[in-house]
Formats: C-alpha cells, structure tokens, sequence
C-alpha cells in the first residue's frame, strides 16, 4: 500500500498594514490578479482625480478584495456563491447566495493589520 502525500492547505498571509501603499505591496505579492485593477483604481480615483478625500473608500473596497483573494478557500467560496446565484432559477435561492456574499464581505472590512 502506498501513501498519498496530503496536499498543505496554503497558508493565509496577514492583511498588511491599512494604509495604500502597504495594501499595494500586500496585492503585488499575494493577489497579484487583482493588481492592475487596483492600479488602474487608483488612478483614477485618487491620483488623476488629485483628491485624497476619496482613499477611505478606495481603501475600504480594496482591503475586502484583498482579504478575500489571500485566502483561495474564501476566494473559491465566493466565486461559487456569485457562480451558483448567476445560475439559479430560484429567485429566494439566488438571494440567500448574495446576502451570504454580502456578509462575507461586510466582515472583512473589519479585519485589522495582521490578522
């Protein structure tokens, strides 16, 4: 009988600092998919707009993107909840998928720095 190696399960990197900068950093190296989207976000929100008043909601959108693309089972999970809400004919099924989705994302805007 021969032994299967277990797979590891892929450890979640720490949310970064909650500053722009730090949260770039953070994408660049551990989501890196979501990096031109962030760039391009910042540009235009932020940087071509010369307006800072706008980074707290550029942040906020981003430290959920973030917190959710660093974990692939989180990030697997959302997509099939979006995924199965798309499909479904059931209009009390497609809400409950979305509602689960907006909760998900509702907590973790509240994640710290390392956690």
């Amino acid at each position: 009988m021969t032994a299967h190696a277990v797979e590891p399960k892929p450890v979640v990197p720490p949310m970064p600092e909650r500053n722009p900068k730090a949260l770039r950093a953070a994408v660049a190296q551990h989501a890196p998919q979501l990096l031109p989207d962030f760039d391009e976000h910042w540009k235009w929100a932020v940087a071509d707009a010369y307006d800072i008043s706008t980074v707290p909601a550029f942040m906020a959108r981003w430290w959920g993107e973030y917190a959710i693309a660093r974990d692939p089972d989180l990030d697997a999970h959302m997509a099939d909840l979006y995924h199965r809400a798309t499909e479904s004919t059931d209009i009390a099924e497609a809400e409950a998928l979305l509602e689960e989705a907006s909760t998900i994302r509702y907590r973790v805007r509240d994640l710290e720095p390392g956690q």
